[in-house]
C-alpha cells in the first residue's frame, strides 16, 4: 500500500468512514416514508445539524485540498472565498431564508415558481442539477480519487522527469477505481437514509475534516519554524503570499474582482443555491436555522488559517527541503502530509479520513439536493403529477443513482488525474455562466415587488446568453481573456437592466407581487430603503478606511478596528431593535448574548477586521 499508511492507519481510515456511513443508514432507518423525511430530515435538523451539514458540504475535499493548493500557488488571497462568504450567509439568514420557510418551500425552484412561473422553476431546475450533478460533483470524485492515490504511493503513482525535474504521475487505473470506490460510499447511505443520512454523517465528516485539517497545520508550521517564522520568509521573498489584494489585472484575483464579481457568486452560492440552503429549510425553527447558519459562518473563518495560510508555509517549507521537485497545485496537500505527518501514529489515518469525509460529505449533499429537484421540481410537475409519497421516495433514490453513476463516469473519461491547472478556480469559471442570470432574479424578486414573470425567466436565460457574448465581445476587442470576477459582475449589471426593461413593459401579476421579503417579513414600511441607506454608507466608510490605510495614514490593525467596531454596532442595534420588536423587557446582557443578531455582529467584524489587516 505504500510507506505512509501502517496497519493502525489504515484501521483508523476504514473505521472512520464505513463507521459513518453506517451510523447514516442506522439513524436514519425509520425515515423515508415521506418525501418531507427524505428530502429535508422531517424539519426536525437542530443548530447544530444546520452548522456541521452547511459546513460539510461546502468545505469538501476542494477546499482541504483544492484551497491549500491555492494558496501554495498564489497565496493568502484566496482567502476572499472565505471572507466574503460571511456576507453570502447573513444575506441568506436574514434576507432570503425567512421567506423560503414562510413559504414552507422544499425547493428554491418551487419559491421561482411562484413568484415568476414554470418556466423560471423549470430552467432553474435544469441549471442547478447540472451545476450540483456534473460541475461539482464531478471534480469532488476527482480530488478525492487523485489525492488517495498520492497518499498510497506504490503502484497507484510514479515518479518521471519532466524538463530536468521530477514529478509524480498518477496511475489512471488505480485513480478510476477510487473514483468508483467514494461514488459507492457516499452513493449507499444518502440513496437508503436521504436527507437526515446527509446530516447526521455531515456532523461526524465535519469533526474529521477539522481535525484533518487543524493536524496538517499545527505540523507544518511546527515544521517550519511557527507563523512569525513563515511570515519572516514571506517578508523575505521576492514576493510575498502573504497578501490579500492582488493588482487589479491579475489574472486569477485582482482585487478590484474580488470585491465585486466575487461578492455576486457568494450571494448566489449561498442564497439561492439549492444544495446548500436545503440544509437550512430542514432546520425545525427560524432560530435553529439562523444559528446553524452562523455557527457555518464561524467554522469558515478557519479555513484561510488551517488551509489557505498552511499552503504558503508549505510551497516555503517545499522551496528548502525539495527545490528540485515540481509540485503540482492539487498534489502539495498530499506531498505535505508525507513530509511533516510522523508515520505509525495513526495520525495519517485521520487525516485520510477526514480527506474522503470532506468529499463524502458534499457528493452526498449534491447528490440528494439534485434528486429532490429533480423529483419535485420535474418528475413530480410534468411526468407524474399523481405520484404518490412512496413513489416520489422512489424516484428521488433512482434519481441518485443516476446521477452519480454518470458523475463517476465523467470523472474517470474527462477530467486527467495529472493536470497541473487551478483546480478551484476552475470550477468557479465553469459555474459562473450559469449562475448571475439565476442571481438577479431571486434578488430582484425578492426585494422588489414590481418584478413580472417574463422579466424572471429572461433575467435566468439571459445570465447565460451574456455570460457568452460578453466574453467573446471582450476576446474579440483587445484579443485577451476577461476575469471571471469581472465578467460575472457586468453580466450581473446587464442582468438587472434588462430584468427591469422586462418588468415594466410585461403585464403585472398582483398575487405574485406579495411574494416579497417586505409582505412575507411583515416589515414597516422603509425598512428596506433604511437598509440600503446604511449599506451604502457602510460601503463608503469602508471605502474612505481602506484609502487611509492604503496611503499610510491609518495602520491596516487601526482601520480594521474602526471598520469592525462599525459592522458590529449595527448588528448589535439590529439585535435590540428585534427584541424590543419582540417584547423583551427588560432587555439585559443575557437577552442580549442570546440573540443570534449579536454574534452575526462578531462573526462580520472578524471578516473585515481580517480583509483591512492583511492588506
Amino acid at each position: 500500500m505504500g510507506s505512509v499508511f501502517t496497519t493502525l492507519d489504515l484501521v483508523i481510515f476504514f473505521c472512520s468512514v464505513f463507521g459513518a456511513m453506517v451510523v447514516g443508514i442506522f439513524v436514519s432507518r425509520r425515515d423515508g416514508r415521506s418525501s418531507e423525511d427524505y428530502f429535508l430530515a422531517g424539519r426536525k435538523t437542530r443548530w447544530w445539524g444546520v452548522a456541521a451539514s452547511i459546513y460539510g458540504s461546502n468545505v469538501s475535499a476542494n477546499h482541504l485540498i483544492g484551497m491549500l493548493g491555492a494558496g501554495f500557488a498564489i497565496g493568502f488571497a484566496q482567502s476572499h472565498f472565505e471572507l466574503g462568504a460571511i456576507a453570502g450567509l447573513l444575506l441568506l439568514c436574514y434576507g432570503f431564508l425567512p421567506v423560503y420557510r414562510r413559504l414552507g418551500l422544499f425547493t428554491l425552484s418551487d419559491y421561482l415558481g411562484q413568484r415568476y412561473d414554470d418556466r423560471s422553476r423549470l430552467l432553474y431546475a435544469v441549471v442547478i442539477i447540472v451545476i450540483m450533478a456534473f460541475v461539482q460533483m464531478v471534480p469532488g470524485l476527482y480530488i478525492g480519487a487523485r489525492s488517495i492515490c498520492v497518499l498510497l504511493e506504490g503502484d497507484a503513482v510514479q515518479s518521471v522527469v519532466v524538463d530536468g525535474r521530477s514529478e509524480l504521475h498518477v496511475s489512471t487505473g488505480y485513480y478510476a477505481f477510487f473514483v468508483i470506490a467514494l461514488a459507492i460510499i457516499a452513493a449507499s447511505y444518502t440513496i437508503v437514509g436521504g436527507l437526515r443520512a446527509v446530516i447526521v454523517t455531515d456532523v461526524i465528516q465535519s469533526l474529521l475534516l477539522l481535525a484533518a485539517g487543524l493536524g496538517v497545520a499545527f505540523m507544518t508550521f511546527a515544521e517550519i519554524g511557527g507563523w512569525d517564522a513563515m511570515m519572516e520568509l514571506d517578508r523575505q521573498a521576492a514576493v510575498g503570499k502573504m497578501h490579500l489584494y492582488l493588482p487589479s489585472d491579475h489574472p486569477d484575483l485582482p482585487w478590484t474582482g474580488v470585491l465585486s464579481g466575487l461578492m455576486f457568486l457568494h450571494f448566489f452560492y449561498w442564497g439561492t443555491n439549492q444544495f446548500i440552503v436545503q440544509r437550512a429549510l430542514s432546520a425545525r425553527s427560524d432560530v435553529e436555522a439562523r444559528r446553524g447558519i452562523i455557527v457555518a459562518g464561524f467554522l469558515k473563518m478557519l479555513i484561510p488559517f488551517f488551509s489557505i495560510a498552511t499552503g504558503i508555509a508549505a510551497f516555503y517549507l517545499f522551496r528548502e527541503r525539495m527545490p528540485e521537485r515540481e509540485i503540482a497545485q492539487d498534489t502539495a496537500f498530499p506531498e505535505l502530509v508525507k513530509m511533516v505527518i510522523p508515520v505509525g501514529f495513526g495520525i495519517v489515518g485521520v487525516i485520510a479520513a477526514g480527506v474522503i469525509g470532506a468529499i463524502l460529505s458534499s457528493v452526498d449533499s449534491m447528490m440528494n439536493s439534485a434528486a429532490t429537484v429533480f423529483t419535485l421540481d420535474i418528475y413530480k410537475k410534468y411526468i407524474n403529477p399523481d405520484a404518490d409519497e412512496q413513489k416520489i421516495v422512489s424516484v428521488g433514490r433512482w434519481t441518485i443513482v443516476v446521477s452519480v453513476a454518470l458523475a463517476a463516469i465523467l470523472a474517470i473519461l474527462v477530467l486527467d488525474p495529472n493536470s497541473k491547472a487551478n483546480f478551484f478556480l476552475q470550477i468557479v469559471s465553469y459555474q459562473s455562466y450559469l449562475v448571475p442570470g439565476i442571481l438577479i432574479a431571486f434578488f430582484m424578486g425578492m426585494f422588489w415587488s414590481r418584478s413580472t414573470p417574463t422579466a424572471g425567466f429572461v433575467t435566468i436565460l439571459g445570465g447565460v446568453v451574456f455570460s457568452i457574448l460578453v466574453n467573446l465581445v471582450y476576446e474579440w476587442r483587445t484579443e485577451t481573456a476577461l476575469n471571471t470576477f469581472h465578467r460575472v459582475f457586468f453580466v450581473c449589471l446587464l442582468c438587472v437592466v434588462a430584468h427591469v426593461c422586462v418588468s415594466l413593459v410585461t403585464a403585472r401579476v398582483s398575487s405574485k407581487e406579495k411574494l416579497t421579503w417586505a409582505a412575507l417579513g411583515g416589515h414597516a414600511p422603509g425598512v428596506f430603503r433604511r437598509l440600503v441607506f446604511l449599506g451604502i454608507l457602510t460601503v463608503a466608510i469602508f471605502a474612505a478606511l481602506a484609502w487611509l490605510v492604503v496611503g499610510d495614514v491609518l495602520a491596516p490593525a487601526i482601520g480594521g478596528l474602526i471598520a469592525a467596531a462599525w459592522i458590529f454596532l449595527l448588528f448589535f442595534r439590529a439585535a435590540v431593535t428585534y427584541l424590543q420588536r419582540e417584547g423583551v423587557d427588560p432587555i439585559g446582557p443575557i437577552a442580549v448574548l442570546g440573540q443570534d443578531r449579536l454574534w452575526a455582529g462578531v462573526l462580520s467584524g472578524l471578516a473585515i477586521f481580517i480583509m483591512f489587516y492583511y492588506r
